[in-house]
């Protein structure tokens, strides 16, 4: 009898993980996945507006300083194109800037899910985790900011540590090349 409940107790368990899971499933299908196919249609229809050939123009203009090619341009290849297109805007960087733009690409992920879920979906319960947590906090007693607000400084606090990071990479990057003697 012992060996059949607990057979019985493993089986319910077992198909419990996947009930919670059609939960959360449906849960998407009627929250945040409506707003992501929204965002992507409106991002997508944005570009064919504008005009690809503008937007890999603003691209290659916001790659000739290192400022703007740290912060603003992956910030605009996560926008524009999402995860993991977004690193095709290194083509237009200089050979020596790319692991710098790639690291600083990556590094963006994360920090513009808050405000633009559209850029990188596949993350996305990163900050959902967050939010849920901060909203179950302020059940019980009261923030001392919004989630938006957390949102736009988590990008902010993102987009300073990119530009850190693409000055740093590109400076180890000088650095090998010249050791390993690659004329970049």
């Amino acid at each position: 009898m012992f060996i059949l409940d607990w057979l019985t107790h493993f089986a319910e368990a077992f198909i419990g993980v996947f009930n919670a899971g059609g939960k959360v499933f449906i849960g998407f299908v009627t929250g945040i996945l409506p707003t992501l196919i929204v965002l992507l249609t409106a991002v997508y229809t944005l570009i064919a507006l504008i005009g690809e050939h503008r937007v890999q123009g603003l691209a290659r203009f916001f790659s000739k300083n290192v400022i703007t090619r740290y912060t603003l341009l992956p910030l605009l290849a996560m926008f524009f194109l999402t995860n993991p297109m977004a690193y095709t805007f290194g083509v237009f960087l200089e050979e020596r800037h790319k692991p710098a733009f790639y690291d600083s690409a990556v590094s963006l992920c994360h920090p513009i899910t808050g405000l633009f879920p559209h850029a990188n979906p596949g993350e996305l319960f990163v900050w959902l985790g967050v939010a849920a947590g901060l909203t179950k906090l302020a059940e019980t007693q009261p923030l001392p900011f919004s989630i938006p607000k957390l949102a736009l400084f988590y990008l902010i606090v993102g987009l300073f540590v990119n530009l850190l990071k693409g000055m740093l990479t590109e400076a180890i990057t000088r650095v090998i090349a010249r050791r390993e003697n690659i004329k970049l």
